[in-house]
Parts: C-alpha cells; sequence; structure tokens
C-alpha cells in the first residue's frame, strides 16, 4: 500500500522541473552511493534474482542504463531523499524537545543486499555469524548474514566501517552497538554446517574502537555496547577504557538469592528491564517463555518442571528485593505492580540511560524477536497491539512513564510525553 502510493508522487515528482526536483539532484551528486543503492535494487527488480545470480558483469559491480528500468532508479533515488529528509527534519525536532535519538547498530547486513554487492571481498560469503551452543539456545544459533573479514577490513583501512559509523552517528546522539563482543571476536559457521560446529574467529580491535572513538568524538555521540551473553573479560575492559556506556538488563541481573536479587546498575549504562531479543516482561513473569523454548526443541521437557521452579523463586526474589527498597507495597505481588516497581527502581538509580519497552506497559506477552529462529517465529513482522492513536490515548501508559520520569533524580523529563 506505501509503495503504490509512493510510486505515484515518484511519477509526478519526475514529470517536471521544480525546486525539489532539483534538491534531489543535489542530494544524489553529493551522495552518490544513494543513486548506486537505487540503481541496485531497479536490476534487482528487473531480474527477479539475488545478485549472486546475476550475469557476470552485473554481479561484479557494473550496471549500466538499459539493465534497469529508469521509472524503478527513480523510485528508490526518491524514496532514498524522502528518508533522509524525514531523518533530518526529526533530529531538528529532538534539538527543539531537548530529546536524545538512540539508534541501534546492527551487527551484520543481509547477503543478498547492496552492501555485499558492492564491497564482496570484506565479506565472508562461504560462512555465517552466529553463536555456539549455550544453557539457553541448546542447539546454537546461526544469524545468516555474512561476517566481515578481519584482515580485508584492515587492509582496505576500514573504509567501509568508517562509513556506515559516520552515517549512524550523525543522526543520533546515543549509539547501541549490537554484539559488542563482535569487536573483539566473532563465531563464524562455515556454510553446511550446523552452529555447533563453528569457531571464533578473532578481529582487530584496538583498531575498531580507535575508529569508534572518532566517530564519537567528531560527531558527539555517545556509545554504548551491548555487552551481554558470554561476554570475555577484556571486553569490558576495553569498553571503560574507551568510555562505552554498558548494558544493564534486569532480566540477565536477576538473582535468586540469598543475596540481593539486583546489583545495582552502574552509572555509565543504558539500563532496561529486557531487551528485543527477550521475553517481554510479562511473559518472563508468567514463565511463557519456558513454553516456547520447549516448542522450540531447546528445552527438553524432563526440565521443564526445574526451570519454573527456578522462575519461580527469581520472581520471589525480586519480590522481596523491590519490597525492601520501598518500591513494592507487602502483598503486591501481580505482575503489573512488580512491573511498575521494577521501573520507578531503575528510574531512582544512577544508570544514565532507562531504556522503556512500551509494550511491557500494556502486558504484551509475545516477543518482537526469538534469536535463533527464523521461519519458526515470524521475528519483526508482529504489530503491536495498539495503534500509535491508542498509545497516545492511553491514560495507563501516560501513568507508569510519569511515574518513572519523576522518579528520576533530577527528572528527565517534565511530562510524559517527553519521556
Amino acid at each position: 500500500a506505501r509503495r503504490s502510493v509512493l510510486e505515484k508522487m515518484a511519477r509526478l515528482f519526475f514529470t517536471h522541473d521544480s525546486p525539489r526536483r532539483r534538491a534531489l539532484e543535489r542530494f544524489l551528486k553529493e551522495r552518490p552511493d544513494a543513486a548506486d543503492y537505487a540503481r541496485f535494487h531497479a536490476v534487482c527488480e528487473m531480474t527477479g534474482a539475488s545478485w549472486q545470480e546475476w550475469p557476470e558483469r552485473l554481479r561484479s559491480g557494473e550496471l549500466r542504463p538499459g539493465d534497469y528500468a529508469e521509472p524503478v532508479m527513480n523510485y528508490h533515488s526518491y524514496v532514498q531523499w524522502i528518508a533522509h529528509e524525514q531523518m533530518a527534519g526529526f533530529r531538528k525536532h529532538c534539538v527543539r524537545r531537548n530529546l536524545r535519538f538512540y539508534l541501534d547498530l546492527p551487527l551484520g547486513v543481509h547477503g543478498d543486499g547492496y552492501d555485499c554487492w558492492r564491497e564482496p571481498e570484506i565479506f565472508a560469503a562461504s560462512a555465517s555469524a552466529g553463536a555456539p551452543p549455550d544453557s539457553f539456545f541448546t542447539k546454537g544459533q546461526n544469524w545468516g548474514f555474512p561476517p566481515l573479514h578481519p584482515e580485508r577490513l584492515r587492509a582496505g583501512g576500514y573504509g567501509y566501517v568508517r562509513r556506515y559509523l559516520g552515517f549512524h552517528a550523525r543522526h543520533c546522539d546515543l549509539l547501541r552497538i549490537d554484539h559488542v563482543m563482535g569487536l573483539n571476536r566473532l563465531y563464524w559457521i562455515p556454510a553446511g554446517f550446523p552452529p555447533s560446529q563453528g569457531a571464533y574467529v578473532s578481529y582487530h580491535s584496538e583498531e575498531l574502537y580507535a575508529i569508534l572513538s572518532l566517530a564519537s568524538h567528531r560527531h558527539q555521540t555517545g556509545l554504548v555496547g551491548e555487552n551481554l551473553g558470554t561476554v570475555p573479560p577484556e571486553v569490558n575492559a576495553a569498553m571503560a577504557r574507551h568510555g562505552l556506556r554498558q548494558t544493564y538488563v534486569v532480566q540477565y541481573q536477576q538473582s535468586p538469592g540469598p543475596g540481593p536479587a539486583l546489583s545495582a546498575p552502574p552509572g555509565q549504562a543504558v539500563a532496561s528491564l529486557n531487551t528485543h531479543d527477550m521475553p517481554t516482561f510479562t511473559a518472563h513473569w508468567q514463565g511463557l517463555d519456558i513454553e516456547d523454548r520447549l516448542k522450540l526443541g531447546l528445552l527438553r521437557p524432563k526440565h521443564r518442571a526445574q526451570k519454573a521452579a527456578e522462575r519461580k523463586k527469581l520472581n520471589a526474589a525480586l519480590v522481596r528485593f523491590l519490597q525492601s527498597k520501598g518500591r513494592l507495597q507487602e502483598g503486591a505481588t501481580d505482575g503489573p505492580s512488580v512491573l511498575r516497581a521494577c521501573l520507578s527502581w531503575l528510574g531512582a538509580g544512577p544508570a544514565e540511560v532507562v531504556l522503556v519497552n512500551l509494550e511491557d506497559l500494556w502486558e504484551e506477552t509475545e516477543p518482537q524477536n526469538v534469536p535463533g529462529t527464523s521461519v519458526e517465529r515470524p521475528n519483526w513482522r508482529r504489530k503491536a497491539r495498539l495503534t500509535i492513536e491508542e498509545i497516545q490515548r492511553s491514560t495507563q501508559l501516560r501513568e507508569i512513564l510519569s511515574q518513572l520520569a519523576q522518579a528520576r533524580t533530577p527528572p528527565l523529563a517534565s511530562s510524559a510525553r517527553d519521556v
């Protein structure tokens, strides 16, 4: 539906000269990669195939007029420009409202995409990035994208890394580096092998941290490292040395006792209840993720009762902890009350940033992403239960966000609208 409208707009746009058309031409002249990107997608649509299946000349990066339909190329140029204008407008809005814009830097790109076609030499096409088996993902994970080749990156002066970092950093105030351990090492899975038979490949981490630091300084953008999961000690040491903020996640930090259920988050941290790769608060509280792992074959039926009992202990310890901190009333052990108490505790804590998943606030039970799955789960395709308008009208959400804002010392924002 969106494309059908944008195509009509693009056709009309290119039928006559105008100040906005000249602005687009300037944009494409200043950003030749955007025009190249548009041609690539036009050829994809002309051939109906991945670039790996194209004839040799096209596959090697040489595109000529006639290889693609010009209206399709114009469409892709137009929508890239519109997206650029929207991002620039949003940045101005953030500056006016004194809001910080937070972006996520993904760990990789799709093997069928533009980056791998334009710079195939820096990708290890015969492998996939992933993670080895652990207690949660007992079969390991194959993330399905080709890893960057450390020596070829270095030989090219890290030009590709410098370009994508600069592109992200100039648009935001905080940039989260997904799987920051990938700066030190990344788990490679050879094509045709299961995730259990991969190996770690080392990267020139100090060189990559130097490039990150330069991009941060040049664009005045703060950096956040997602240091969750299996984290070698040298990763946290390098993050501290280079001034990257840590990631603090309640679900990772919970302890059944006998000590405190949660440790205080560091000051230089982004704190949250969960992440987009974890169960929602309600699903975790009710143990629904345990049932899902059973269905996916990640948990054996004989371990079901054990995992459920462990979760019950974690929940009980969390309730006691929040009550001891004066955040939860005696007898209030229901999920929504504990959720509010957790957010209140995080808000009053030392973490520089508290990140809230809006879906937790209306007790969503379905995750947006289940790592290690593709066809098994509709990752990133599930629509939110509430529309934007319903979210804006929700007094419950506004009340929770207002309480969180007031818990900050000093308060983060003047109203829930600004959180």
